[in-house]
């Protein structure tokens, strides 16, 4: 972690591959926000319409946004995460990380939160990412991962006892589901967790 990420890797190969998979995410969720309203609430997580079939909603409600302020809230925490951990997994570590942490969300919101209806926005992947990102690098005994983690888990506590970070709704320019925070990072965790089970077989 650190400023170190700004200098050319060892092997002297350009860093710019490692960057590909968050900017493929954000341009993705650019375009998304040009088909408006309608094509939100077509792709946003949606109760009623998942119980109808439409399961990919599952996935797109994740990549979808409110608006742009919201997208712009999200693309900003997506570079800072990326900083910060991006180099902690290779692609395909990442893609479970991805994964396990959209389908720990979806099942937390699904079960846990039965009256949200719907729910769109990258922040709870975000937590995930983080969340696994900081988990790697406790074995490397990593000073600021460790305060990183420490701060990440008092951000979920204020959240799940006092709700949303002040001024975040406003940012975003609508309601934060915060316990889309609280189960993509325990879908970070539990991938970090397997991730480095399989590293250990």
């Amino acid at each position: 972690m650190g400023l170190h990420k700004l200098e050319p890797s060892a092997s002297g190969t350009s860093r710019l591959g490692q960057w590909l998979l968050p900017g493929a995410v954000l341009i993705l969720a650019v375009l998304l926000l040009f088909g408006g309203e309608w094509l939100r609430e077509w792709l946003r997580f949606d109760r009623q319409a998942i119980l109808n079939g439409e399961i990919w909603r599952l996935l797109s409600g994740h990549i979808v946004h409110l608006g742009w302020p919201h997208f712009a809230l999200n693309g900003a925490g997506l570079a800072l995460v990326w900083f910060l951990v991006g180099d902690s997994y290779d692609t395909r570590g990442w893609g479970l990380v991805c994964l396990l942490s959209i389908l720990t969300m979806d099942a937390g919101l699904w079960v846990f939160d039965p009256d949200l209806q719907w729910y769109v926005g990258l922040s709870g992947l975000l937590h995930g990412l983080l969340a696994a990102g900081l988990v790697a690098r406790l074995g490397k005994q990593d000073k600021e991962a460790i305060a990183l983690l420490l701060l990440l888990l008092a951000k979920l506590a204020w959240e799940q006892l006092n709700g949303p970070l002040p001024g975040s709704e406003a940012t975003a320019g609508g309601n934060v589901v915060v316990d889309s925070h609280l189960f993509g990072a325990i879908g970070g965790v539990l991938a970090a967790i397997g991730l480095r089970n399989r590293v250990s077989d």
